[in-house]
């Protein structure tokens, strides 16, 4: 893949630079933060480029203060710390160049938000902008190449997913999902957690992995991964700020039988959940067909929404008699519901409690022949 893949926050992150605020990015490793800047910032040479992998950088922000900092950045006009999350209090660092050090901007990546986000948010409080970048979304994967060409990969991309590294390698993408999802996906939580082994988390992973699309029990879990419930919920609560997997909750406002407290928990890639259980068969020899096209739906939904700026709320719906609706979605008062079918020839009835109850819902099936309208927010 020769040109690069122009990513839908870079357009709303170059309005911002320039601004006082600074700009933090979230994300996973790999998936092309540091690509993301340079593509920005290529050609300016006011630019200070720090990685705080490299111990270095870590130790020339021990007890550091204005005056070490304004000799650190010198004639610089943007300051770049990429994960800086590895930085100890690195809110108040970053606060100190925006408050302190005219005419110089902060851009900030990290890759563990659980960690960045409680760092920051006090003491940058009004004074940064904030985005996520995910894998590849299938609407820049669109803008990319076509919608055609894109329509071709589908069932390539409900395998392998949307990692940067899996896209631009199209031969390589067994052993670099193998990479990830054996040890450097989880390296930010394994250090937040001091453990030395991924054991407990592949474990856990696994059989979130197959039940994609269910409802999950923590105290199941805890079974099944021989843990005790608090620790599998603590781990889920890690992954999820480390942007591996996320949780919706169960839709609930007007019906008595209408389940209040379940929740279901999906992968932000398909390719890493296929890596996690060793199965990357194509999606004509597998049975979990359906539930793969679920997760890459609703993450894709997910993604759109996040990278459009559109602040929406996210569920699915069940009743205690086992009705139920995908995914259930309100943005400025809309309510919209939605069936995932991978067989667009599946004849799909919609819960009439569902439709009494809400009346105001737009309900809508989704198959693979529509996916652009869907990813469309």
């Amino acid at each position: 893949m020769s040109k690069l893949v122009e990513r839908t926050i870079a357009q709303a992150m170059r309005n911002r630079l320039g601004d006082r605020k600074a700009i933090i990015i979230y994300g996973p490793r790999q998936t092309g933060k540091t690509t993301l800047i340079n593509s920005l910032l290529t050609g300016d040479g006011s630019v200070m480029f720090l990685n705080a992998d490299d111990i270095d950088v870590r130790q020339t922000f021990v007890d550091i203060n204005t005056t070490r900092l304004r000799n650190l950045i010198g004639d610089k006009k943007i300051l770049v710390i990429d994960e800086a999350q590895r930085i100890e209090d690195i809110g108040l660092k970053l606060k100190l160049v925006t408050d302190q050090i005219d005419g110089v901007q902060v851009i900030a990546t990290g890759s563990s938000s659980f960690d960045l986000a409680n760092k920051i948010n006090e003491p940058l409080t009004g004074r940064k902008w904030e985005y996520n970048l995910f894998p590849f979304s299938v609407g820049e994967m669109i803008a990319h190449h076509g919608l055609l060409e894109e329509k071709r990969m589908l069932k390539h991309r409900l395998v392998f997913g949307y990692y940067p590294d899996v896209v631009i390698h199209p031969n390589d993408e067994r052993e670099i999902l193998k990479t990830l999802a054996d040890s450097y996906l989880y390296k930010d939580v394994l250090e937040w957690e001091r453990l030395q082994h991924t054991d407990k988390i592949i474990s856990l992973l696994r059989a979130l992995a197959f039940q994609v699309g269910s409802q999950v029990s923590y105290n199941e879990l805890a079974q099944t991964c021989r843990m005790d419930a608090k620790t599998v919920e603590k781990y889920i609560n890690l992954l999820e700020q480390a942007f591996v997997i996320f949780r919706l909750q169960s839709f609930s406002r007007n019906l008595r039988n209408e389940l209040k407290t379940s929740r279901k928990i999906f992968f932000f890639d398909n390719g890493i959940r296929n890596a996690v259980i060793g199965n990357f068969l194509p999606v004509e020899n597998r049975s979990d067909a359906g539930q793969l096209w679920e997760n890459f739906a609703i993450a894709e939904r997910f993604k759109a929404n996040a990278n459009h700026r559109r602040f929406a709320r996210m569920w699915f719906w069940r009743t205690k008699e086992q009705k139920e609706i995908d995914l259930v979605e309100e943005c400025d008062g809309r309510l919209q519901a939605f069936e995932f079918k991978w067989n667009s020839q599946t004849k799909c009835r919609l819960p009439r409690q569902f439709s009494a109850a809400y009346p105001e819902a737009e309900v809508s099936i989704v198959t693979p022949d529509d996916i652009e309208n869907f990813v469309s927010v």
